[in-house]
C-alpha cells in the first residue's frame, strides 16, 4: 500500500513518486561546513535527478555523555538553515526535542523531526501537528512498527496528516541495533510515506563508551535491501571526513560515496518499479 504524498517544502514524497534523499551532516558544526555540505549534496542530486531534503541537527539533545556536542543551539542553528534554505533553494528538516523549540523551529523548516526516543510524547507530537507542517517521527527503537498507528493518530488529531514514518533499527540490547524489514512494509499499510534511516541502522548506541559507535561499511546493504522493499524514501547522515565528524562519524556516509551509492539504489528502484 501507498500513501498520499507529502509535501515537503516543495519536494513530494510518497504516493508512488521518486525515491527521496534525506540527507546532511548529523549536526550543524559550523555555519561554513554545512552550507559547505549543502551544495556538495544539491550537485549530486540534481545531477542524478533525486529530490534532496536538507538535514542537519541544531540540537542533539540525546548524546551517550554530557561532554558530547551539541550543536549551536535554536536560535544560531536555525540561521544556518534558513541560509541553506534561501542559498540553495532546499527544503530543511531537524529534529525538535521541546515543546517550546516547536514554534520558532516551524517558522524556518519545511519538515519538523520527531526523534525516535521522543516518539511516545504526546505533548511533543500535538504541538508539531498544531503547525500544519509535515512531521517525520523516527520509530522509537523501543516500538513495534504497527504501533506507529497510534502516533500517526496523535499528529492527525490536530488536523494535520502529513505525517512521515522513519524506520531507524530496534534495539537488541549491548550496543546493537536490529533491522526488519518486515516493519517497512508494516507501516505502509498504515497509509503514510515511510522511509528508511540507513545510517542510525547501523549505529552502536553508546558503543564507543561515552559515544556511539557504528558501522558504516553496512550502510549501502541495508540501503540497497530498503529501496528494494519499495520505501518512498531514504534518509543518510552524510560527511565529508567521517573520522572527524563532531557527532556520529562511526555510522555516517561519506560525501564522496554518495553519488555511487544512489546510483545503484536508483537501479534497483527502477527494477522493482510496478509497470
Amino acid at each position: 500500500m501507498t500513501g498520499d504524498a507529502v509535501d515537503c517544502g516543495g519536494v513530494s514524497i510518497g504516493g508512488g513518486g521518486a525515491l527521496v534523499l534525506i540527507a546532511g551532516p548529523c549536526v550543524i558544526e559550523s555555519a561554513s561546513h554545512t552550507l559547505k555540505m549543502a551544495e556538495r549534496l544539491s550537485a549530486v542530486t540534481r545531477k542524478l535527478g533525486v529530490p534532496l531534503i536538507f538535514k542537519a541537527s541544531y540540537d542533539k539533545a540525546n548524546r551517550s555523555s554530557v561532554n558530547g556536542f551539541r550543536g549551536p543551539g535554536l536560535d544560531a542553528g536555525l540561521e544556518v538553515l534558513a541560509r541553506v534554505r534561501r542559498e540553495f533553494g532546499l527544503p530543511v528538516l531537524s529534529d525538535v526535542h521541546e515543546v517550546a523549540h516547536v514554534q520558532p523551529a516551524a517558522e524556518v523548516l519545511d519538515v519538523l523531526q520527531i526523534p525516535a526516543f521522543l516518539c511516545r510524547q504526546t505533548d511533543l507530537l500535538l504541538a508539531a501537528g498544531a503547525t500544519g507542517k509535515p512531521v517525520n517521527v523516527k520509530k522509537g527503537q523501543f516500538t513495534a512498527p504497527g504501533d506507529m498507528r497510534n502516533v500517526i493518530e496523535k499528529i492527525r488529531s490536530t488536523g494535520n496528516g502529513n505525517t512521515l514514518l522513519t524506520e531507524r533499527g530496534t534495539t537488541f540490547g549491548y550496543n546493537n541495533l536490529v533491522v526488519d524489514f518486515r516493519g517497512l512494509a508494516i507501516m505502509r499499510s498504515l497509509g503514510q510515506p515511510v522511509v528508511f534511516d540507513a545510517t542510525h541502522s547501523v549505529q552502536l548506541p553508546g558503543g564507543a563508551g561515552t559515544a556511539s559507535g557504528g558501522q558504516a561499511e553496512f550502510i549501502p546493504t541495508l540501503a540497497r535491501a530498503a529501496v528494494a522493499t519499495g520505501v518512498d524514501g531514504l534518509f543518510v547522515e552524510v560527511h565529508d571526513n567521517p573520522a572527524e565528524a563532531k557527532c556520529d562519524g562511526p555510522n555516517a556516509l561519506a560525501l564522496d560515496q554518495v553519488e555511487d551509492l544512489l546510483t545503484g539504489l536508483l537501479r534497483i528502484r527502477d527494477a522493482v518499479r510496478p509497470g
